[in-house]
């Protein structure tokens, strides 16, 4: 062996330089599984614009939405054009609209609307429109987007048969849609793991009560029940009391789900060993359920509620659009949907019917994938 050949090693670390391993959260294993899927990654953008949308409805809608005209109604959708010509027979880049002419379809004997290639309606970014309250709080007059000239009207998605604006219509129905899903699943959260917490963890004759309670109220048919307690509901009432009464009144079935799963959770985890510990220390059992168990599966709860919210839009939409929910003048997506009750309306106007239940599709579509997005990344299993 020749002894002047030169041989490598490889020095040893020391232990000291070996970095620690990153240890994240519970919550922050969440947030990083969350944010690798796609789909609801994207449906949380969605739902914030949605209720963004809500917040600032006034802002973002182009007209008023009590604005009515009797020669508007039915009015087509207009479309937005990106070039008009200019004066010297070439054209320019300006956001517009064209006008539409009413004249008379002799042979149907009906009023048709056709485009006005002549009419431009100039169309822009923070224009000045109808006087409102940002927020409930601050008047202002600027628009997100609209016509230049306040005087003139343009009907983005139609008209209704008063002439009133649909697009504006369905975003400030957006407001009580979507907080009436809100509030609902708020109410079946606290009812849920209330009665679910307190039968999973005492048992006994308390858990056969609330289960027996649990199945009665699922036994009953939705709608029917619905429609029995909404007749209930004076019709001399204010809008915001009967607002009230429809999202408790959807709520009633929804908590029932989440009282199950609830359950089902108290009685996995009260024989664990941290749970015992946790009584030995001297807590009580409300300690117990609050500080030990209720947060071990808060994450489990958070996706229950998130797929709850658009079972929530679609009972208030059903309701409304039965006649036995929201009543005009309170608008939501139901009583938009109402308009589209007869066939006559569907075939001359179909946009009464596309535009809010478009809204719809989207808005339960997101908060379902958003919903199982939150699911999947709550669940210590997945991969």
């Amino acid at each position: 062996m020749n002894m002047s050949q030169s041989t490598t090693t490889t020095p040893v670390q020391d232990a000291d330089d070996v970095p620690a391993p990153v240890l994240l959260s519970p919550r922050a294993l969440t947030w990083r599984k969350f944010k690798r899927h796609r789909i609801a990654w994207y449906s949380l953008y969605i739902v914030a614009f949605i209720y963004l949308m809500a917040l600032v409805g006034e802002f973002m809608t182009p007209a008023d939405i009590h604005k009515t005209s009797t020669r508007r109604a039915f009015a087509p959708p207009q479309g937005i054009h990106l070039f008009a010509p200019n004066a010297q027979g070439g054209t320019d880049f300006q956001l517009h609209a064209k006008g539409l002419k009413l004249e008379i379809d002799r042979k149907a004997m009906r009023r048709i609307f056709v485009t006005d290639e002549e009419k431009i309606i100039p169309l822009g970014f923070f224009v000045k429109g109808y006087e409102y309250k940002l927020l409930g709080l601050f008047p202002s007059k600027v628009h997100l987007f609209g016509p230049v000239d306040p005087k003139q009207s343009v009907y983005f998605m139609g008209a209704d048969r008063l002439g009133r604006d649909i697009m504006s219509r369905i975003i400030i129905g957006t407001r009580v849609s979507m907080s009436i899903g809100l509030i609902g699943v708020i109410v079946s959260l606290f009812v849920g793991v209330t009665l679910g917490g307190i039968s999973g963890f005492f048992g006994g004759w308390v858990d056969n009560l609330i289960q027996r309670l649990i199945e009665f109220i699922r036994s009953i048919p939705t709608i029917p029940l619905w429609m029995g307690l909404a007749a209930a509901i004076p019709l001399d009432w204010p809008p915001l009391r009967t607002y009230f009464v429809v999202t408790l009144i959807v709520s009633m079935i929804g908590w029932t789900s989440l009282a199950r799963e609830v359950r089902g959770k108290f009685l996995s985890l009260r024989f664990e060993d941290f749970i015992i510990a946790a009584r030995l220390d001297g807590l009580s059992d409300m300690e117990v359920i609050r500080k030990h168990m209720v947060p071990s599966f808060s994450s489990h709860i958070i996706a229950s509620l998130t797929l709850a919210v658009p079972l929530m839009i679609l009972a208030e939409t059903s309701l409304s659009f039965l006649g036995v929910g929201l009543q005009p003048p309170v608008v939501s997506w139901g009583t938009l949907l109402k308009e589209a009750q007869n066939v006559r309306t569907i075939i001359e106007a179909p946009w009464l019917l596309i535009a809010p239940a478009t809204m719809i599709v989207i808005a339960v579509l997101a908060l379902n994938f958003l919903g199982d997005g939150l699911r999947d990344a709550a669940d210590p299993h997945a991969h």
